[in-house]
């Protein structure tokens, strides 16, 4: 088949770094521009990445050489090179939400790894195995831009991604109330022991806006869609605890549930490895074999034995037992840049082409 044409902006950073490498071989997409700011543009994408490369693999070879474009500047060009653009750009979020938006109206489809637009009512952010049907909001969203080809579509933030896949399985029993703490790798914040010396022999009990997002995500993503736009969810409540911890990759989260009606935690765990995620996410070149994976020994999930699993793009589930103040609790684990990041955005994007919401 004739491959997608694919741009990431913000492709030096640390999200960027893992969307080349994942993209590397794909059999949908092929990468066709590297694009970041200005202090990168004009190099090749070797001498940009130079002295930041933070991946465990090397450099794809076949990129090295790529001359590395601007993402303001180099726009236009840009979007009559590519199908449609990853976007991996940190920063400040209005400035994103504003680039985001200007590609979409030069009618190139942008799937996001920013958090800038995962608010705006209209943006779809999609987990593809739970909630793939809120796509239909593009249609919308194309409306008010103005566009026949472009839109946003956003990925969920990275933390999320371990403990609402283990939920959603679960809404059937009415969830009421969710605790939930989680503790977070320092890939998570673009960093690793060298550049971050800190983080070593340390934990550090905040990280700036994750607790809102982990409040406030979870709810669109169980929202509905009602008169062109995402309706929040508003029958659960969540509250959460962020945490930094110095591990290199791999968020964890220990989770506590209330539900409206109960069930035991053998039910409860059938539920969640029966799971085989929305139809519409299945058989993709992304696609985990087993969405989620329980582990019956008391000690695991882990993080190194369990952030790879499925390639980095399953949830490893473990330690589900009744609590005494909430109805159950258990504890759970992914790769944050592999399913929390690019994987789950590259997962998105899969699914947006098959579904014909992506064209070349």
């Amino acid at each position: 088949m004739e491959k997608y044409k694919v741009g990431i902006l913000g492709a030096t950073g640390t999200v960027g770094q893992r969307f080349v490498t994942l993209l590397e071989n794909h059999p949908w997409f092929e990468i066709k521009v590297l694009a970041a700011s200005k202090n990168s543009a004009g190099k090749t994408y070797g001498e940009a990445v130079k002295n930041r490369w933070i991946l465990s693999a090397e450099v794809p070879q076949k990129y090295e050489n790529m001359i590395v474009m601007d993402i303001e500047e180099d726009a236009r060009k840009i979007v009559s090179e590519v199908d449609f653009v990853f976007c991996a750009l940190g920063g400040e979020k209005d400035k994103i939400k504003k680039l985001e938006e200007m590609y979409a109206k030069l009618e190139c489809p942008v799937i996001s790894n920013n958090s800038a637009n995962r608010m705006t009512p209209d943006v779809p952010m999609i987990i593809p195995e739970i909630n793939a049907e809120h796509a239909k909001v593009i249609e919308y969203q194309r409306k008010r831009l103005g566009t026949k080809r472009g839109f946003i579509a956003v990925k969920s933030n990275c933390s999320i991604q371990c403990y609402v896949p283990a939920l959603h399985p679960l809404l059937d029993l009415g969830i009421k109330n969710i605790l939930v703490c989680t503790y977070q790798a320092i890939s998570g914040a673009g960093k690793t022991f060298d550049t971050w010396p800190e983080m070593k022999d340390n934990i550090i009990p905040y990280i700036s806006g994750e607790e809102e997002k982990s409040e406030v995500e979870p709810l669109k993503i169980w929202g509905s869609l009602e008169d062109g736009e995402i309706e929040l969810n508003s029958d659960i409540n969540i509250t959460s605890q962020c945490i930094r911890v110095p591990v290199s990759e791999g968020h964890t989260a220990a989770v506590f549930v209330d539900f409206e009606r109960k069930a035991s935690c053998d039910e409860i765990i059938e539920k969640m490895t029966n799971f085989k995620g929305h139809e519409m996410s299945r058989d993709l070149p992304s696609s985990p074999n087993r969405f989620i994976t329980y582990f019956e020994e008391s000690d695991r999930p882990q993080i190194k034995t369990e952030r790879n699993l499925e390639r980095g793009m399953g949830i490893s589930v473990g330690r589900l037992r009744k609590d005494t103040q909430y109805d159950i609790k258990f504890v759970c684990m992914s790769h944050n840049t592999v399913r929390g990041a690019a994987g789950g955005a590259v997962l998105l994007a899969e699914m947006l082409c098959r579904e014909g919401y992506i064209n070349k």
